[in-house]
């Protein structure tokens, strides 16, 4: 008897490099019942697919939950691996011969070809969320013509897959808090007005643009907790306040703004609108804040006593460059603001320490490697 069921779906036909596929749609409900992912212990070269990335399922899962109403997804891509019929509405015009049902044999079995993140993410969402199970998917089946042609599937999906970059990102994200207030100060602050790079998240040498907005919005990811970006009114003016005594302190960034100097002379020769930097400030801006509230001017105001040069390479190589490039690490991000911190005057928390410690540790015995092979 189970021979005589089978899954129908409503479909719509069409004709891609010569072979039928169909779209569809899927409750949220059955897409962890009908849709499978290669066995995980195969080889790569026996699968259809990557693995399974299990620390990305659960932040897509909570932007689904946290965004009932205004969550998108993108269509998931399946082969069928079994019989299926198509029968169209009617012949009698294109339109209605392409739209149909969609018959697959109940042994037939759905391989994601494409996005089996999101295919889980939603089984774990309707855990918290079962409410979401009615909801639909749209999914794309392609018939499948064995393991080779899966694999070339996947290829051909990705191999044109450009992940935007993390100032658009920040630019189009309406959700996020830190992202408003980043975008809000770009806009407000004379410090950041007109240079603010909103699309790219790297500056080419001819580039009129000091600073990124990724860059801007991860210094305040650094400067402000979760908590106090919610209230968006206190978060700007705090940032405000910051990053206006901040950008007085380096005459560079004014220089830039009057035109008497150009944004890549200033990237080239100096260090303080790098993203790193940036970062490190807005730890240390954190670290003002939730203090005594020293006098902001006066204690900020020892950073001009910083060389920021590029050619200051006994202070900022290892620290914030790596072979006399950027780097933006998390360690680097730290060694970088421990630097400002010991300029300023300001304690070293104990992770911070901790770096610290291993930097000067690694660094002595660099140095005495260099002084026994001369």
């Amino acid at each position: 008897m189970a021979d005589n069921f089978s899954y129908v779906f409503p479909a719509i036909r069409g004709v891609q490099a010569g072979r039928e596929y169909y779209v569809s749609m899927c409750p949220l409900r059955l897409l962890s019942k009908i849709f499978i992912f290669d066995n995980e212990e195969l080889m790569p070269e026996l699968r259809a697919q990557r693995t399974l990335n299990k620390a990305r399922v659960p932040d897509i899962s909570r932007y689904i939950v946290n965004n009932p109403q205004s969550y998108i997804f993108s269509a998931i891509t399946a082969s069928i691996d079994g019989a299926v019929s198509f029968a169209p509405v009617g012949s009698d015009n294109v339109t209605n011969f392409r739209m149909g049902t969609l018959t697959v044999d109940m042994h037939a079995k759905f391989i994601v070809n494409d996005g089996q993140h999101r295919r889980a993410a939603v089984e774990q969402a309707l855990q918290a969320a079962p409410e979401l199970g009615d909801e639909t998917i749209a999914v794309v089946f392609f018939l499948d013509h064995g393991l080779e042609r899966c694999q070339q599937m996947f290829a051909d999906l990705n191999r044109h897959a450009v992940k935007p970059s993390s100032s658009l990102g920040v630019l189009y994200d309406h959700r996020s808090a830190a992202a408003n207030v980043a975008k809000h100060l770009s806009l407000t602050s004379k410090v950041f007005h007109n240079l603010i790079e909103t699309e790219r998240s790297s500056l080419s040498e001819r580039s009129r643009k000091l600073f990124t907005l990724s860059a801007l919005h991860f210094a305040i990811l650094e400067m402000l907790p979760e908590k106090e970006l919610e209230d968006f009114t206190a978060a700007s003016k705090k940032c405000q306040e910051f990053w206006e005594i901040v950008g007085a302190q380096f005459p560079e960034w004014i220089y830039v703004r009057e035109s008497r100097m150009t944004a890549g002379e200033v990237r080239q020769d100096f260090i303080h609108s790098h993203a790193i930097v940036l970062q490190a400030l807005g730890r240390v801006g954190k670290f003002l804040y939730q203090s005594s509230r020293p006098d902001l001017p006066k204690m900020l105001g020892k950073l001009r006593d910083i060389d920021w040069s590029r050619k200051n390479a006994p202070t900022w190589e290892g620290r914030a460059m790596i072979g006399g490039r950027m780097s933006k690490s998390s360690q680097n991000v730290t060694l970088t603001c421990n630097e400002i911190k010991r300029v300023l005057g300001l304690p070293l928390t104990p992770e911070e320490l901790d770096v610290e410690q291993a930097f000067s540790a690694a660094h002595g015995f660099s140095a005495q490697l260099k002084e026994d092979s001369k």
